[in-house]
């Protein structure tokens, strides 16, 4: 066995109290607005994640003084950035990496396409096959030049200090786009507006405000004037509910379990799958307990409940997008899902409705595929087999959820690609079931 697979052996139930690592996508936009802040600001909770890592690092490599405290895996990192303000990037003399990282390599590219030279993002080989096309178009309109092969990374950025802001629709709901257009109209003379069909996870508009700067908000429009001085602050990120879904799918699974996640976000843009994962059957309970700018966070219980069936609407989609593969695991346990309108998940980290179908099929799950989604039919005990992830940490942790209720073990394959967002999770995993 491959020191990249982990075997998973069958669980009866789960019980615990815990905390997860702080939220990635709080993380990597506390870290660049703080970079583009007057001051110094200190991030306690960072996550703990290679993916956040790679924002850390590209903006070092942009000039920007970082300071890295101890890692705990309670309450994460302490990070203290040294911001530069508006426009203050040194140009790179290295290409800039990415790793793994699509929220890195899209909104950094939103900030560079203000800074007035050249600079190359590029990332690993999973990164080079994700589109960026949907970032390049409104930036190009905006004044930057930005160069791909055939719209995908490595990505040339030649930007401007003279952005101008534009009105912009999105074609596909997307956080990332929308962050990445204001972080570039952050820095344009006038007001950048972005419309969402469907609103999507508000980090961004949220950290703004909590740095001082004024967002209007118009049924689903984001409005935000240019040339705002950001202010250093104090700041931590609550634990992330995408990783925290993981275990609290495989709760969810199996009889008996009861677990509770403390100090996780509960912002209303991410706690759809709290509401998924009751209709499909589990016992859910939440307390927020404070509000750290202007991210609510609290306490998650999950119990145990008789799985039942369950349809996610397109319209839910943008919502839930990261736990899908989660809720598809929790279905092999007796469940049944149905999940149309995500195309999304084919330009993930990998094509997620692809190979989280042929490796829950290893594990003996009963499951179609569609081009836009997927049908799981939970009639059947799984067998237990080989599943491999791919370099995808959240269909690596989707086949441990599935695999804790077969009748026999089973190994994941290149299953360390769960450092990109939860490091610890096997160890977590295996704690929670003894």
């Amino acid at each position: 066995m491959s020191s990249d697979d982990v075997t998973i052996y069958p669980a009866t139930r789960l019980q615990g109290r815990l905390c997860v690592p702080g939220d990635k996508s709080i993380s990597h936009r506390y870290a660049l607005l703080a970079a583009l802040a007057t001051g110094n600001t200190t991030i306690q909770g960072y996550s703990t994640g290679l993916d956040c890592a790679s924002t850390l690092h590209c903006l070092a490599t942009l000039g920007v003084s970082i300071d890295i405290g101890q890692s705990d895996k309670i309450t994460g990192l302490q990070v203290r950035i040294q911001g530069r303000g508006l426009g203050g990037f040194t140009q790179p003399s290295t290409p800039l990496d990415a790793g793994n990282s699509g929220s890195t390599m899209r909104m950094l590219t939103g900030v560079l396409a203000a800074h007035s030279f050249q600079s190359l993002l590029d990332g690993d080989k999973s990164l080079r096959q994700r589109p960026m096309n949907r970032v390049i178009v409104p930036l190009e309109r905006m004044g930057a030049s930005i160069k791909a092969t055939n719209g995908r990374p490595p990505l040339t950025v030649n930007g401007t200090n003279e952005l101008k802001p534009i009105i912009f629709k999105t074609d596909t709901p997307s956080a990332q786009v929308k962050s990445t257009v204001l972080l570039a109209g952050l820095h344009a003379d006038g007001v950048t507006s972005v419309h969402e069909s469907i609103q999507t996870r508000n980090h961004t508009e949220l950290a703004l405000e909590a740095f001082g700067v004024k967002v209007e908000h118009k049924d689903n429009q984001v409005l935000l004037a240019g040339r705002q001085n950001l202010k250093a602050l104090k700041l931590r990120v609550p634990g992330d509910i995408s990783s925290a879904t993981f275990l609290m799918t495989a709760a969810a699974a199996l009889p008996k379990s009861d677990v509770t996640i403390f100090d996780v976000g509960l912002n209303p843009t991410r706690t759809a799958i709290l509401q998924v994962l009751e209709r499909m059957g589990a016992l859910v309970e939440t307390k927020i307990s404070e509000s750290l700018g202007g991210e609510p966070s609290g306490t998650i219980r999950i119990r145990y409940g008789l799985l039942r069936k369950a349809e996610i609407m397109p319209s839910e989609v943008p919502g839930l997008i990261d736990e899908l593969p989660a809720l598809a695991a929790l279905a092999t346990q007796g469940g049944e899902l149905l999940v149309r309108g995500a195309q999304e998940l084919r330009v993930k980290e990998s094509d997620r409705i692809s190979l989280l179908t042929k490796g829950l099929r290893c594990l003996g799950a009963e499951i179609e595929e569609f081009p836009d989604g997927f049908h799981v039919q939970g009639n059947k005990k799984l067998t237990g087999g080989r599943a491999n992830a791919y370099g995808d940490h959240r269909l690596a942790m989707a086949f441990a959820v599935a695999a804790l209720g077969a009748t026999g073990p089973s190994t994941i394959e290149d299953a360390t690609a769960v450092n990109v967002s939860y490091p610890d999770f096997f160890d977590v995993l295996k704690g929670l079931g003894q």
